[in-house]
């Protein structure tokens, strides 16, 4: 089985991303090509080798009539002290121009891609559509992107996932996301790291914050959201190539992203791992409950003892459950137990084949598990 996995230690950005995967082909220079075949108006792309604490990786560059997206990070101490004027005096070429998710599908639409990369394009716009709405509180169709923002994203999108197609892995992995910490200052202006859009892509992936910045931008948080199949520690996999994407920004540690391409021959498979604390449920309660959820499709049901808040013993009450069970396994853990609400996180599972069989022996036969790998 291909798989690939993503660390993302120093967050994740679209431009990061891509180069990172483009170090995995075997011509890495013409993907160059391809991203120019796209005929988008005005787009420059570029691809270079540097380094970044003396890492050497590959970065892209995408300028949009010359220019290149940026923003601005700002010390927690400094970002009090600035206010922020729509009638500022810039002294940049750029105009106000805004591209509205119309404007985006019609572009997608044309786009000289496959119907798969189209379909995967226009699912990573809709993530990042639907948490700018929800920030900014208006109907997904009013919102507009600031046009250098939205072609540059655009090639990192449309990149990421034609290079996902060319790379055809069976399962991606990535690590917890590093989103950075502090204030950004941005086309909206200035904002908390991780940005509103960020954060509510983020939902329910693991993410922390170290190094003043933002490391995690609304495109890799989205690209990421849409592709990855499990978030958590790198899989058991033999690696044969590695592709190391460099950000633009400086900071104390190497500024890359790392992607491993190699093989497992550990089937694996995705399993929703839901679980709660209990400490007024009895014995029989929580017995009745796992033979409940057993009967109803749950891979596996265990309890572990814990300490509660005012040092009261409890229960961890964890069930493992396929993806397609996990809505009717946690509407019974609700149902049958006490707690009043219940977590759900999304794991790679691991197993090696294993069999039953059945064997003859001096007392009679019986039943026996044969595992292998």
């Amino acid at each position: 089985m291909k798989v690939l996995y993503l660390e993302c230690n120093m967050g994740a950005a679209g431009d990061m991303l891509m180069a990172a995967l483009s170090e995995l082909l075997p011509e890495p220079e013409k993907f160059v090509e391809d991203l120019r075949a796209l005929n988008l108006p005005e787009v420059e792309i570029s691809r270079e080798y540097a380094s970044s604490a003396g890492i050497r990786g590959a970065r892209m560059r995408v300028l949009i009539r010359g220019e290149e997206e940026s923003s601005e990070d700002l010390l927690q101490s400094s970002a009090s002290c600035i206010e922020h004027d729509h009638d500022h005096n810039h002294d940049h070429k750029r105009n106000h121009h805004h591209t509205s998710m119309t404007d985006i599908k019609r572009i997608i639409k044309g786009l000289p891609v496959s119907d798969k990369v189209k379909s995967d394009v226009l699912a990573v716009y809709k993530l990042i559509a639907e948490a700018e709405s929800q920030a900014h509180g208006c109907p997904v169709e009013e919102i507009h992107l600031h046009e250098v923002g939205a072609l540059d994203a655009l090639v990192d999108i449309a990149g990421v996932c034609m290079l996902m197609e060319k790379i055809d892995a069976d399962r991606i992995f990535c690590s917890p996301i590093n989103v950075g910490r502090g204030m950004v200052s941005c086309a909206h202006g200035i904002l908390p790291v991780p940005t509103p859009a960020t954060a509510a892509i983020l939902r329910g992936v693991p993410c922390y914050g170290t190094f003043e910045g933002e490391l995690c931008t609304p495109t890799g948080a989205a690209l990421l959201k849409h592709f990855v199949s499990s978030f958590g520690h790198m899989p058991l996999m033999t690696t044969e190539k590695i592709g190391i994407g460099l950000g633009t920004k400086e900071f104390p540690a190497a500024n890359i992203l790392r992607a491993f391409l190699g093989e497992t021959d550990m089937p694996m498979m995705t399993v929703e791992e839901l679980s709660c604390n209990l400490d007024d449920c009895t014995g029989e309660e929580l017995s009745f409950a796992a033979e409940l959820l057993m009967k109803n499709g749950a891979l596996d049901v265990f309890m572990t003892p814990i300490q509660m808040k005012k040092f009261r013993p409890g229960t961890l009450l964890t069930v493992i459950s396929r993806p397609e069970d996990a809505e009717k396994l946690t509407d019974l853990m609700l149902r049958h137990t006490t707690t009043l609400g219940v977590r759900r996180k999304t794991c790679a599972r691991s197993c090696i084949h294993r069999s039953i069989e059945r064997r003859d022996t001096s007392f009679g036969p019986v039943q026996v598990k044969i595992s292998k790998g």
